[in-house]
């Protein structure tokens, strides 16, 4: 499929993100008023910050496939590693406040203060429309980035965020539930909190998977290796071009950064090399790892050192 269709596909998606996500952050603003549930509050927020991720990543994923330019000479595509960067630390800083503001309520309950009383009635038609909505954006993201290849970092992560979405809203909805109905026997002593409880556990749920993205990003942004499984996959689309190849492949490093990856080739050909050579050798290689890593690039370092100057040659 060609970069314009996959934008095509990847921006036609994105739209249906910020629609629905639009929706989904005003209906929950709207149901915790009525209802004077943070449960549900914290919900809307989450999707009032996937509408804004979602209108920042359709930016993004029309650029994201641009090659360098004066402006940006190594090209776009670190602008999605700090979409998942952004997108990741506002969903902390959500979880903290929300953390926050449950387990103030709980302390101002056990110190006497009124706690405002929960109005089940708009809740059931909420946790239905949205459960749906959310399922439906995870499936909607979960085709069209199998449909462009599994390319694009922002349909996956917005998939995985439209998945936990509909699973947190399906918690609250169940924690809710078992508040009302065991609310007047069991649940007596803390039916008053259950909302805050619900929040608390809620926020301790999704912070694990938060955090896993938010470190998959940083670690593009710092220039972490590749994951051993694509490092390996590299090493073995490189040997025809490099099996019969005169002098010694040095190293090799393989870098992701959104939706492509750079794999720089440290060469010593311990013979004198025209232009012309190193150029067929790099786009020999450019075209065995862009077969098993489409969008990959291939940087061919000629050097007697590989990657480091040994130690004492760099002047002080």
């Amino acid at each position: 499929m060609d970069s314009a269709t996959v934008k095509k596909h990847e921006t036609r998606s994105m739209s249906l993100a910020m629609a629905g996500s639009l929706f989904m952050g005003v209906a929950g603003v709207l149901a915790a008023i009525l209802s004077n549930s943070t449960a549900i509050l914290m919900d809307g927020m989450f999707s009032m910050i996937a509408f804004v991720s979602a209108l920042i990543g359709r930016r993004i994923g029309q650029n994201a496939g641009a090659a360098p330019d004066r402006f940006r000479p190594l090209g776009y595509a670190a602008d999605e590693a700090v979409f998942v960067t952004f997108r990741s630390l506002s969903l902390i800083g959500l979880i903290l406040f929300a953390a926050g503001s449950a387990a103030m309520n709980i302390y101002n309950y056990m110190n006497g203060a009124p706690i405002a009383v929960l109005n089940y009635e708009p809740m059931l038609i909420y946790f239905l429309v949205i459960s749906v909505t959310c399922f439906a954006l995870w499936l909607v993201h979960k085709r069209t980035w199998a449909k462009t290849g599994k390319m694009s970092d922002i349909l996956k992560l917005e998939s995985k965020a439209a998945f936990i979405d509909g699973g947190l809203t399906i918690g609250t909805a169940m924690g809710l539930g078992v508040i009302y109905f065991y609310g007047d026997g069991v649940l007596a002593p803390i039916a008053p909190i259950g909302d805050s409880i619900v929040v608390f556990v809620l926020c301790l749920l999704a912070v694990g998977q938060v955090w896993r993205d938010l470190g998959a990003g940083m670690g593009e942004l710092l220039g972490v290796t590749a994951k051993p499984d694509v490092y390996a996959k590299v090493r073995r689309a490189l040997r025809p071009s490099t099996a019969n190849l005169p002098g010694t492949i040095l190293d090799v490093s393989v870098v992701k950064l959104g939706r492509t990856h750079i794999v720089s080739v440290y060469y010593n050909p311990q013979k004198p090399i025209t232009p012309e050579e190193v150029d067929r050798l790099n786009l020999e290689m450019l075209a065995d790892v862009g077969a098993v890593l489409p969008g990959a690039d291939v940087l061919v370092c000629i050097s007697q050192y590989g990657r480091s100057w040994p130690v004492g040659m760099v002047p002080d």
